[in-house]
């Protein structure tokens, strides 16, 4: 029996159906928070990292199956390289269910920057964000950017578990989320300096 929050077939991987659990989200909505684990390689110790902790920011979540996987590797990667063009106040997380041990070798073998964050500890990400395998109890490779608002400014739910998403999309949602940001900085400065 197919329960409400359940969309059979909403990814597949070569010829396997597969049910994703939760809403798919859409743009304009509010992101939900988080909060999801990090190990920090400096000292080894594993830290909670929630949405709010970087609020006021454009971020971009990269949603991947597992990191140890080719698909996952070679997205994470280009994403890593591509974040060097990014206004630097752009926050980027990869997001999986790998265990936070598993997430810090991998970056640190791979030599990728941004951070690594773990779902591992129960499926809340996976079910808010409408990106949980029912059958693999892994993420559906999806792409979110947030405004400094934590609104969705883009949203990419990648059916084919093979296939790599949209970078330019994403990164044009990226930039434009960034300039609109400090658009919106300087017109709050600008009564300021009126008044000098």
């Amino acid at each position: 029996m197919v329960r409400p929050d359940e969309r059979p077939g909403a990814a597949y991987e070569l010829g396997e159906q597969l049910t994703v659990v939760g809403r798919p989200l859409e743009v304009g909505e509010q992101a939900p928070d988080f909060t999801l684990e990090t190990l920090e390689a400096a000292s080894g110790a594993l830290r909670t990292v929630r949405l709010t902790d970087t609020a006021g920011r454009v971020r971009l979540l990269n949603v991947v199956n597992s990191l140890d996987t080719p698909v996952c590797d070679v997205e994470t990667r280009r994403l890593d390289a591509l974040r060097a063009a990014l206004p630097a106040d752009v926050h980027v997380y990869t997001i999986s269910m790998d265990l936070p041990f598993a997430q810090a070798r991998w970056c640190g073998a791979a030599g990728v920057g941004h951070q690594a964050l773990s779902a591992h500890k129960d499926d809340e990400f996976g079910r808010a964000y409408g990106v949980l395998i029912k059958e693999w109890r892994l993420l559906q490779r999806s792409v979110f950017v947030l405004d400094h608002a934590e609104r969705l400014i883009h949203v990419e739910y990648v059916a084919d578990q093979m296939a790599e998403p949209d970078y330019a999309a994403a990164l044009q949602s990226v930039m434009d989320a960034a300039r609109r940001n400090r658009r919106s900085a300087h017109d709050r400065q600008a009564p300021h300096r009126k008044r000098m």
